[in-house]
């Protein structure tokens, strides 16, 4: 039986972390706030910074490579399910859960498309690009909107290849989106925009979980991968001002997996696979597939508030699976369109996967 722990959606989650912000600047959010132990742990503050470290979970802050970070935690909280990126970069622009944003998964099945999509690229599962107005995914007003609308000017810092991307223009409509080329540049615009009061800046660094995937954790580029954001938050600490209340966190944890396993073509008849390798998502019978497969089947309605509480988005049960195959604890499912040359993996509820650390500048 594979470990599963609900995220705290009530206090103790991502989409808390996001919301505790939000309504220190402009006194409102539409999710709740982060528990009173936790978000006693945030100083209060005119302006805002909320560095999010890609792939970074706590458990990962036990490396040596990690130090400087490690000083900064102040606490542990959950990642959304599924405890991934896109999912989980939703949640940030949006303050709300994945079942209030409806970006359910990473690959995501969108009806009015008739497929299922790659949500980092917008692509199909077997690369034709996807016509979507993607402008339009996310609900109305985001986060960004509503601290805009409130005379909180909100800011993003990412890298330049993100500029324009059919997900960038999903995350960051109505929000100030300044490219940077390396983590020394993200640190440097981050402290310039910052010494202007009543903002919320969002700083995203990739190099972790592009390093986890790819080379694994006990791996030369993982270990410099780290040096390199912990690096940014040692310098990041020096450069914002002092009044700036500066907060850190991640997307997701990761966990490595040599254990793959494929499931059969025959079982691709009338049945369609998205979600990750960590939770299988499943539109059609997956119940017997569990039967031979190191997975347990959890239907829709067994697991539905795994994506957080009501109210759902207005396309939720089109886009969600009829249930999803929990891959046991040290495999990966893969599918015919899954790519089978990662290492790191995520997206499912070990502690590995969902714990993200809570960091506050002292």
């Amino acid at each position: 039986m594979p470990s599963i722990t609900v995220p705290d959606y009530s206090g103790g989650s991502l989409v808390n972390l996001v919301a505790e912000l939000e309504h220190r600047l402009i006194g409102s959010s539409p999710s709740p706030r982060l528990h009173p132990h936790l978000g006693d742990l945030i100083p209060i503050g005119d302006s805002y910074v909320l560095f999010l470290f890609d792939g970074l979970g706590s458990m990962q802050l036990n490396h040596p490579a990690a130090a400087a970070l490690t000083t900064s935690q102040r606490a542990t909280i959950d990642a959304i399910f599924p405890a991934t990126t896109t999912t989980s970069l939703a949640t940030v622009a949006t303050g709300l859960p994945p079942a209030q944003h409806g970006l359910l998964g990473y690959q995501l099945w969108l009806p009015e498309v008739g497929a299922v999509v790659n949500t980092i690229k917008w692509t199909t599962l077997w690369g034709d690009p996807i016509e979507y107005e993607t402008e339009t995914l996310l609900p109305t007003p985001n986060l960004w909107e509503r601290l805009a609308a409130a005379g909180r000017e909100p800011i993003t810092i990412q890298p330049a290849n993100f500029s324009g991307t059919p997900l960038s223009v999903a995350l960051y409509r109505g929000c100030r989106f300044e490219p940077a080329y390396t983590a020394e540049e993200v640190v440097e615009a981050t402290a310039q925009v910052a010494a202007e009061p009543g903002r919320l800046i969002f700083s995203y660094l990739p190099h972790v979980d592009f390093a986890a995937h790819v080379y694994g954790q006990d791996s030369t580029e993982y270990r410099q991968a780290l040096e390199t954001v912990a690096d940014a938050w040692h310098h990041a600490m020096h450069q914002i001002p002092d009044d700036v209340v500066v907060v850190g966190t991640g997307d997701h944890g990761h966990a490595d997996f040599e254990r793959q396993v494929k499931i059969p073509k025959a079982d691709h008849a009338d049945r369609v696979f998205y979600g990750d390798g960590r939770a299988m998502f499943v539109k059609g019978d997956g119940a017997t597939l569990a039967d031979s497969l190191p997975a347990t089947w959890i239907p829709l309605k067994q697991m539905e508030a795994w994506w957080g509480p009501e109210p759902r988005h207005a396309s939720f049960d089109a886009r969600a699976p009829d249930g999803v195959l929990i891959a046991d604890d040290d495999t990966l499912l893969l599918h015919r369109y899954s790519d089978d040359r990662l290492i790191g993996n995520h997206g499912a509820l070990t502690d590995a996967e969902r714990l993200i650390p809570l960091l506050v500048r002292d």
